[in-house]
């Protein structure tokens, strides 16, 4: 069964392209960089929720602010290797304030084998960064959104 999720990518010209993303929280990321950011996502259940919308959700539950209200338009849809494949919508966020942050958390099971659980931020801090970085950054999964980015904002 493939498991999807939706994310929201904004962008702005600075006048270079920047796209906003954030570094995933959690004792596993904790010490990486590359590699170790996310576009704002989360999973979803087609049958029972459009992309948008989950996209919309997760980006208020992992950061704690709404969404900006600007046109979103659907970017693709892109697979990871393990075979999840991720809904990514793009939307101009020129006016978008990147502070205020409140971060979504989880808990898991910390130390490992411990019987203890602890509770950690989705992600522990977001920002705007260049393409160039962006591709350095992110997860391999996503990274061919930031060249389907630049092939949009190309045209």
């Amino acid at each position: 069964m493939v498991v999807w999720s939706a994310g929201l990518l904004l962008y702005r010209l600075t006048p270079e392209p920047q796209v906003f993303i954030a570094h995933m929280g959690g004792p596993f990321w904790a010490k990486k960089d590359a590699g170790a950011w996310s576009i704002p996502k989360g999973e979803f259940d087609p049958a029972s929720e459009g992309a948008l919308d989950a996209a919309r959700r997760e980006f208020r539950e992992e950061l704690g602010v709404e969404p900006p209200e600007v046109e979103w338009a659907e970017l693709g849809t892109f697979a990871y290797a393990s075979g999840k494949k991720v809904v990514v919508f793009v939307g101009d966020g020129a006016g978008f304030t990147a502070s205020g942050f409140t971060f979504g958390t989880f808990e898991m099971a910390w130390p490992p084998r411990s019987g203890k659980t602890a509770t950690f931020p989705e992600v522990d801090r977001a920002e705007w960064m260049s393409l160039d970085a962006a591709r350095d950054a992110l997860v391999k999964g996503q990274r061919p959104a930031i060249d389907a980015l630049a092939e949009m904002l190309g045209s």
